[in-house]
């Protein structure tokens, strides 16, 4: 072995402890990732099969009633993990902790989901300018980042705006939350012909990603789809 190779392989090694961490979940030596693999075995799947259209389970993965009886404006729904324990504490650790090093981990499973979706366009979920401020960035962008690179696909984040500060959604009871983003949302560019990606972190009633399917396809979209790190199931 040439002293060349000695040395480089020395280099990997010692990157590789400098990189090492901490899973963010059980605290274990993961490496280079931020969860071992243990607890990335161990994050809730969602139940196949589901419907195709809001990603709830379903028998034989067929429309279900709720989407046959009242239609969504959105087409189709893909979401990476169940909304349950510890994938929501790694969601709340993203969304309010600052942990945007998620970002990236969400954005690949996302990219994952998405690759053989046909899209023109990503629109991240908007927040309204005080929300945003607030919360110091958009999490939907950051998660709407790495899919855009993976997928080759432009990211829009000019076209639509959120008008309205809505109470949080997750404040709500089901019922409300629809009512309460009705006309949240304002879209200045035409869509005509356009196939676009809609995303954000969690998705459970989807009342927030419905209304801002529906102004797109007022705005002549052809195709929305859906795409959430998590899907909350009904208990």
């Amino acid at each position: 072995m040439s002293i060349l190779t000695q040395s480089a392989g020395l280099v990997r090694r010692s990157c590789a402890r400098l990189l090492s961490q901490d899973c963010l979940l059980c605290g274990a030596d993961s490496g280079e990732h931020l969860l071992c693999r243990a607890c990335e075995a161990d994050l809730p799947r969602l139940p196949l099969p589901v419907c195709p259209r809001c990603a709830l389970p379903t028998s034989h993965g067929e429309v279900c009633g709720r989407c046959l009886a009242k239609p969504p404006h959105y087409d189709a729904t893909f979401a990476a993990f169940r909304y349950a324990f510890p994938m929501d504490k790694l969601v709340q650790s993203f969304k309010y902790g600052h942990r945007l090093a998620l970002a990236d981990y969400f954005g690949h499973h996302l990219a994952l989901l998405s690759e053989n979706e046909l899209a023109d366009l990503i629109i991240p979920l908007p927040l309204h300018p005080l929300r945003l401020r607030e919360r110091g960035f958009n999490q939907a962008l950051e998660l709407a980042r790495p899919v855009g690179k993976a997928c080759r696909i432009p990211i829009d984040t000019r076209s639509c705006r959120r008008i309205r500060r809505t109470a949080m959604q997750a404040d709500l009871p089901w019922r409300e939350r629809a009512r309460n983003v009705r006309g949240a949302f304002h879209c200045e560019s035409d869509f005509t012909g356009k196939r676009l990606l809609l995303i954000d972190d969690v998705m459970t009633t989807g009342a927030s990603l419905d209304e801002l399917a529906r102004t797109v396809k007022l705005h002549g979209a052809v195709r929305v789809v859906l795409l959430v790190v998590a899907r909350t199931l009904p208990a």
